[in-house]
């Protein structure tokens, strides 16, 4: 009904999953994950404070941090708050940002998707070996994203704007006055769930080598993003509860927070590329061959 490859899926789930596992294992997936993270925590800051100064050109300084607070909790849940103040301290001083820390801050931002693409091409090592991109490409292509994360991002700061004024109204329904603010805050949390999964959708079409179908891109997307839900809530709670943290790390604790929820969450975007990788091969004659892995 669906191919050959979502049929066998279907069928055989938890053997499709363990295949995925074994070969994320064989690939070095948490090394992998491990570089990501770390050039992600370089590039976090600098990326935020240029999509900050760009479109507060634009929009009200304080619902641009608001909206961007909400979501950063997605990314790195329980560690916004202090990201936000430093970025709003930021936006107090922007007069001090000349040509050479603008070109800094760019270059900075820029290192995680360059890793990234390294590390996409270690899964997609069958892709690699058919198609090989460009360097120049390859150099354009973290430019041109951050220039469409700033346009989306742009795109999710007015409808949550909007959201959130509905929120602040009522109806009138069989002689009693409903709130709205029940119904905004469920259509902000789908906002986000939908941005998440367009977001990691839109890194598996463009990071891999050659061209991916939608349909694959989606099935990593949606993987990755259902995983990071689960993720995300346990390590809220495990923050606010569990975590000491602090007693260990003292002034270090917001960084090796921040550090630990990118590794996770690095960790889960390459096995959504792995998945997809699985899934690309269960239609190629080698299916039933183990995958060689990532050597180091």
């Amino acid at each position: 009904m669906f191919g050959p490859q979502a049929d066998y899926v279907l069928a055989h789930p938890a053997s499709f999953m363990a295949r995925a596992i074994k070969a994320f294992r064989a690939n070095q997936g948490l090394l992998l994950a491990g570089a990501v993270a770390y050039y992600a925590l370089l590039s976090i800051v600098p990326l935020l404070i240029l999509i900050v100064i760009a479109l507060s050109h634009l929009l009200d300084a304080r619902e641009l941090l608001l909206t961007l607070g909400r979501y950063l909790e997605w990314i790195i849940p329980g560690q916004s708050r202090p990201i936000i103040a430093e970025l709003a301290n930021f936006l107090d001083h922007r007069e001090v940002v000349g040509w050479f820390l603008l070109l800094t801050m760019i270059f900075f931002s820029s290192l995680a998707f360059t890793v990234l693409e390294n590390a996409m091409s270690v899964i997609f090592v069958h892709r690699v070996a058919i198609h090989r991109r460009h360097f120049l490409v390859s150099a354009v292509i973290p430019y041109c994203y951050i220039l469409l994360l700033g346009m989306g991002f742009l795109l999710v700061t007015l409808v949550a704007g909007v959201l959130q004024t509905i929120g602040q109204e009522s109806v009138l329904f069989l002689g009693r006055e409903w709130s709205l603010s029940g119904v905004s805050g469920v259509l902000l949390y789908l906002l986000g769930l939908a941005g998440e999964i367009f977001m990691l959708t839109s890194v598996y079409l463009v990071m891999p080598v050659g061209r991916l179908y939608l349909r694959h891109a989606l099935v990593g997307g949606v993987t990755a993003a259902l995983l990071w839900e689960v993720t995300r809530h346990l390590l809220v709670w495990y923050f606010t509860t569990l975590s000491q943290v602090s007693v260990v790390y003292g002034s270090m604790t917001t960084a090796i927070a921040v550090l630990l929820s990118l590794e996770i969450a690095a960790t889960l975007l390459l096995f959504g590329a792995q998945v997809i990788s699985e899934y690309e091969r269960l239609g190629r004659l080698d299916r039933d061959q183990p995958p060689e892995g990532f050597h180091t």
